[in-house]
This record gives structure tokens, C-alpha cells and sequence, in this order.
């Protein structure tokens, strides 16, 4: 993209029902549009029949883009097969189950490993990019979209899991021995008996799928970028939309095949930008102000790196059941808060709302009498201060005071092996994303800033300690001797660890460990447990002194304090309840330089606040507070200079001391900061040299 922040929107002219190319691109310049994403939905419209591929179609709309200045990111159409692929090639069929094939007339209900099927794909990506890659306004390519919607369970993709555990293990004797297969009568004599996933309920297997599933899609992702790679001008780069919450989508491994991160991030708008706020149920669309900055972080912690938003709200994004258009502001607030943590692109889906299909509902940037109203004009006033401060802003890196670390193979094996006793085991559980959540939303509340990094792409325990203060590992269940050897190097080195519940407990194969727990860490914790239970009702809480700061909900263990090492650990919080009281619910002890604070329970939103803040304390943060508590900031740096971002989720106006040593965008300062209802503020800070 030639803009330093792109802007623009997913654009379909061939779903509009009478033609108005020209007047689309002139509204989308007159709103400072910089990009647009096209052609990834519509196979159909490519090839309408087999064999007969049209691009002038499309050739029309780059030159139009390019008329207006507009770069174009060009997209494969393969998640969305056309109806005569399917008649003619009914094997190409997902199957949900053994011999169980999902029909046609959705999306993504392709087994995308299967030979036809990429012939096919093959061919039309060719074409599209053989045709118009040489095209000036075409600056990257989308590969699929939102891929991994589908956990395959046709005959040739598990042919390739049984070909994948061989790979990653010594024979059948390993993986019985490694898996505990004797269990049940489960030992394998030959890779011949392994057994299908649709009866499975060993968790070794469940994790193994899982991963292998992951690898499937990252594969095709990888398979897909090779191809246009071959054809593609060495300036062009190409990314894919990450539908985050996929089950078979796993963004690290997407992410490694890939230029630049990319995907979606949909949020609830009006009262769901609303802080402080209930804590309520998230799902692909996300609730909660601190909810849209961890969407953020996510994608920015996919490659450690800044990352495009390919799809957000423009309008009401839902069926008609849930209609939640945005208050004026909220998307400015929002678009800053993504930027801040690192997004170069910010575009709506979609241009148009359509009138027809099934997201008729889901609100485009023009509503569907498509004349320019209230949300093209919040866009537009929004592109155009895009335009005047992307250059300052576009250099910076968000900042971070704590670290949380993301364990994919922990959210596969927790959707197995839930937490809560309302999360039933299914590919879609939430239970690994709720205790993460639970910390994540504690730190932000508190304050603070913070880094998703990847369990499997850690730096080393003394590069962290540099980098984060604060390092906080919650929900890591299923994880690697080498993780928890990072863990206990980053404590040497200096960091304060947070170790939340359910970490460590199992390898990487999900197989329980014997060692101690958390994780044969106790004696780095100086407490540990051997029994854990979960809670029907939330459980208070109260710090030492007997205050109560919060509760336990769902998921609580029963901690001790190791006597048998030195060093023993200080309790910070007990359960204050008859029985559960006799245990401690938080502790936190001191080696060396560095110190771990165990938290066993899931906390409620008070707890997590309490007890994140206070380990922020210890470890000499200073978290940002506020008097006017619906004010939030954020900051990132750049060459010789800080960008803060002051954010106010509120419809009432509020008024904050002028921070120290910032100015305005023109050097201003004055005895205080003024926000109006659902404002942000940039202000700036310059950085000593040397």
C-alpha cells in the first residue's frame, strides 16, 4: 500500500444490482479511501462455467481504483466454489464425519485437500493473477478467506494423520507408550488400527487432530502462496483474512506462510464500547472495550509484527436479530485503538450493505438505499485525519508492560478438557479463551498494556525480562518442557511471572504430568496443589488482610504452600469459604532478582484487577489511571518520539489533566484535556536521543 495507513473498505461491484462503479469510486476518494479489497467471494462471477475464466470484469475495477488513486489487494476466490464445480465433482465435498458430506450452498464446504479440487483452484488463480498482476493498482493478494472453518474428516485427510504422526513419532511402540494407549485397549500393533476421530474420547488423540487440522489449512494457505508467488511482481505481497476463532485456524502457522498478518476484528458497538462494563459472553463478535484492543494485540502477535484489519464494523454486523449500529465516534475510537496496537490497514466490510443473501443485515458502509448518511460521514471524517497523521503514526510499535502468552495447542486440548462446568467439550469451546481473557481484560483494566505472544515462538527467558516486566501464563495446559524451561529462565532473569490456572499440567501431548503441580513448577512457585474443583457459583475471594477483592468463577485449585523449599511463598488471596478456605487462592514469592506470583483460580473482573495490579506494582510499573474512569490510553513508539492515544467510552463529556510533557499534533498544550462523548485524543511526546 502506498498510503503509510491504508483505509478503505471490501468492495463487490458484481453483487450491486445496477451498475454505479464510477460513483462508488468517487464517494470512496471523497472519504480518503486509500485501498480496497476485491474478488475473493465470487468463483462464480471468475468462472461462470468450466473452462471459461473472465477478467475484464474485474479489469474494470482496478482501472477505476487506479483512476482515483485507490491500490487494490486482489483476492483468490477458493473458499466459495460455484455451483457446476460441485455438480461435477461431488468428491470434492467436505465430510463433517466419516461418509458424511456437507451439501452445497453455504461456503468453505470444500475439502480443500483434495486433488480435483486444487486443480481447479489452481487454475483459476492462475489466471486472475497471470491477467491482471501486472496491474498497477493491484498491491497485494488475499489468499481464501477466514480459512479453517471445518475440521475434515474425508478418507484422504486421514490417510495424511496417520502420515503426520508417523512423522512425529518412533513407530506405533512410541505413540503407545507417549499416549498411554494401553488405556482402554488402545495399544496400536501397526499405524493400520489407529482408530477414525469421529468415536474418539482420548485426549491425546483430540489434541493430535486438532494440530494436524491446523497443519492442513496452514498447508493449503502455504500451498495457495507459492502459486501466486511464482506469478506475482516482487513488490506485491500477499496475506490471508483470519477469521481468529476458526476451529481448524491456527494464525502462528497461517501467519508463517504469509508476508503481513491480517483479519477480522468485529466488536459489539454502542454500549459494548461502553467502560467500565459488564463482563459479558465473547464469541467472533467480541464485547467489551478491552475486548477490541486483544483482538488487536492477537493479530500483532501473530508474526510480533504490525498487521492489517481486512475486516471490521462498518455498520450493524449481525442478522437483523442483532442490530447495533455505532454510536457517533466509536468507529474513530475503534480504528485508533487498532492502529495503536499496531494495525496499517483499517477496512470495512463492506462498501455497500447488500440486498440479498444471507448477510443481507450486516451493514456496509452505505446503507441499502446506498446514499452517503450518518455512517459514511463518521468514516470519511475518520479517513481524513488517517490521511494527515498515518505518517507519524505508522512508524511506532505499540508498547507493552506485561506479556501474555497464547497456547494454541492449550486451546485445543481445553476444548476437550473444559475448565467450566457450562462449556461442554466441542471444537468451538471457549474454555482455554475465557481464562485467558479473564487475565488479559485484568490487565487492561489495571491499566496496562499489553504483548500476545505465541507459546511455540517465545524469545529466550532473558529477552523477555528485557522486554516485559511482566510475564503472565494462564490457561497454558498442554505445554512443553521446553516452555516451562523459558518460564523459569525468565524468572532468573530478572521477570515477575503471573502463573494462572490450569498451566503446565499437562506435555505437549496433552498427557498429564507426574511432576508436582503447576506444571513440576512448585518449586519455583514455593506452593503447589494436588486437587482442583469447579465452581457452580463464584466464589469470594479476600486478600490476607480478610478484604474481599473479587471472586473465583468456575474453575478454582486447591493451593498450598511447598514447605519443603526455601524461600516460602507469601499468600496473597484466600477463598473465603468454609471449606475452600483452608487453602490459599493467590501467593506470590521472590528468586533472585526475579519473582512468580500464582494465581489459581479463573478471577472475576475485580480479582483480576486487584491482583494483576498489584503484581504491576511489585514489579515497579506504573500503570495509567484516571479520576474519569471511562478514560483509557494507550502508546507506541517511533523514531525520536511517543504517541499517546487517550480514549474516553463515554457518551458524556470529560475533562483530564493535560498529561506532562505531550502536545497536540501541532505542538499545542493546554491546562487540560478535553474529550468529548466517544473521543480519543493523540497527543505526543518526544523522546530524549541517544
Amino acid at each position: 500500500m502506498r498510503a503509510p495507513i491504508g483505509f478503505g473498505a471490501a468492495y463487490y461491484p458484481e453483487y450491486q444490482p445496477t451498475p454505479r462503479l464510477a460513483e462508488d469510486l468517487r464517494l470512496m476518494r471523497e472519504a480518503d479511501f486509500s485501498v480496497i479489497r476485491v474478488g475473493e467471494s465470487t468463483w462464480s462471477t471468475w468462472e461462470p462455467e468450466d473452462g471459461r475464466i473472465e477478467t475484464a470484469w474485474m479489469r474494470e475495477v482496478l482501472d477505476a481504483a487506479a483512476e482515483h488513486g485507490i491500490d487494490v489487494i486482489l483476492g483468490t476466490p477458493t473458499y466459495a466454489v460455484p455451483p457446476w464445480l460441485a455438480r461435477a465433482h461431488p468428491d470434492i465435498a467436505a465430510e463433517a464425519g466419516r461418509g458424511v458430506r456437507l451439501g452445497w450452498g453455504a461456503r468453505q464446504e470444500i475439502d480443500v485437500t483434495n486433488p480435483t479440487f486444487r486443480h481447479y483452484a489452481q487454475r483459476v488463480i492462475r489466471r486472475i493473477v497471470t491477467d491482471l498482476g501486472e496491474h498497477p493498482a493491484v498491491v497485494g493478494y488475499q489468499l481464501d478467506n477466514e480459512p479453517g472453518l471445518l475440521l475434515l474428516h474425508n478418507d484422504g485427510v486421514f490417510s495424511s494423520f496417520r502420515t503426520w504422526l508417523a512423522e512425529r513419532f518412533d513407530g506405533v511402540s512410541d505413540l503407545n507408550d507417549r499416549w498411554g494407549l494401553a488405556y482402554w485397549s488402545h495399544r496400536l500393533s501397526s499405524w493400520a488400527d489407529l482408530w477414525r476421530p469421529d468415536g474418539n474420547a482420548q485426549p491425546q488423540y483430540a489434541l493430535a487432530w486438532r494440530l494436524f487440522q491446523a497443519d492442513v489449512v496452514g498447508e493449503f494457505i502455504g500451498w495457495q502462496a507459492g502459486i501466486v508467488r511464482e506469478l506475482a511482481r516482487p513488490d506485491q505481497w500477499l496475506t490471508t483474512c483470519i477469521a481468529y476463532d476458526r476451529p481448524a485456524a491456527d494464525d502462528l502457522r497461517i501467519a508463517g506462510e504469509l508476508d503481513i498478518a491480517s483479519g477480522n476484528a468485529y466488536y459489539r458497538m454502542q454500549d459494548g464500547l461502553r467502560h467500565p462494563a459488564p463482563v459479558r459472553p465473547q464469541g467472533w463478535m467480541t464485547d467489551g472495550t478491552w475486548s477490541v484492543f486483544l483482538s488487536a494485540d492477537r493479530m500483532f502477535g501473530s508474526r510480533r509484527a504490525p498487521f492489517l484489519v481486512t475486516e471490521t464494523n462498518a455498520g450493524a454486523i449481525n442478522t437483523s436479530s442483532i442490530s447495533e449500529p455505532g454510536w457517533d465516534g466509536q468507529w474513530r475510537q475503534a480504528a485508533w485503538a487498532m492502529i495503536s496496537r499496531g494495525a496499517r490497514l483499517i477496512e470495512y466490510w463492506h462498501w455497500h450493505t447488500t440486498h440479498f443473501g444471507t448477510e443481507t443485515h450486516w451493514v456496509g458502509v452505505l446503507p441499502h438505499d446506498q446514499r452517503p448518511g450518518r455512517v459514511y460521514r463518521n468514516i470519511a471524517e475518520l479517513g481524513q485525519e488517517i490521511r494527515h497523521l498515518g505518517d507519524r503514526v505508522a512508524a511506532t510499535t505499540p508498547d507493552a508492560d506485561v506479556a501474555i502468552v497464547f497456547s494454541t495447542p492449550s486451546k485445543y486440548a481445553l476444548s476437550f478438557e473444559s475448565a467450566f462446568p457450562d462449556e461442554r467439550a466441542a471444537p468451538g469451546s471457549r474454555s482455554y479463551h475465557r481464562i485467558v481473557e479473564a487475565f488479559y481484560r485484568g490487565a487492561f483494566d489495571a491499566g496496562l498494556q499489553s504483548h500476545v505472544l505465541h507459546d511455540r515462538a517465545l524469545p529466550g527467558g532473558a529477552e523477555l525480562a528485557r522486554s516485559y516486566p511482566l510475564l503472565i501464563a494462564a490457561g497454558l495446559y498442554a505445554a512443553g518442557d521446553d516452555v516451562l524451561a523459558t518460564l523459569r529462565d525468565y524468572v532468573a532473569a530478572g521477570g515477575h511471572l503471573v502463573l494462572g490456572p490450569r498451566s503446565g499440567y499437562a506435555d505437549e501431548w496433552a498427557v498429564v504430568r507426574r511432576a508436582p503441580q503447576p506444571g513440576g513448577l512448585t518449586d519455583l512457585a514455593g506452593a503447589g496443589y494436588q486437587e482442583f474443583t469447579t465452581l457452580l457459583e463464584p466464589v469470594p475471594v479476600a486478600n490476607a488482610s480478610g478484604e474481599p477483592i473479587g471472586a473465583a468463577e468456575g474453575w478454582a485449585e486447591l493451593l498450598e504452600i511447598d514447605g519443603e523449599n526455601t524461600g516460602e511463598a507469601e499468600v496473597l488471596a484466600r477463598y473465603d469459604h468454609p471449606e475452600l478456605g483452608a487453602f490459599a487462592a493467590a501467593t506470590t514469592v521472590a528468586r533472585g532478582t526475579g519473582r512468580v506470583s500464582t494465581v489459581s483460580f479463573v478471577p472475576d473482573q475485580r480479582a483480576a484487577v486487584d491482583l494483576i495490579g498489584r503484581a504491576a506494582q511489585r514489579s515497579g510499573l506504573r500503570p495509567f489511571a484516571s479520576a474519569a474512569e471511562s478514560v483509557t490510553h494507550t502508546s507506541a513508539t517511533g523514531p525520536g518520539e511517543r504517541v499517546h492515544l487517550y480514549f474516553n467510552w463515554s457518551g458524556e463529556a470529560v475533562t483530564i489533566p493535560w498529561p506532562e510533557g505531550q502536545s497536540d499534533a501541532e505542538g499545542g498544550r493546554r491546562p487540560t484535556l478535553e474529550l468529548c462523548g466517544w473521543d480519543v485524543r493523540l497527543l505526543w511526546e518526544p523522546l530524549g536521543q541517544g
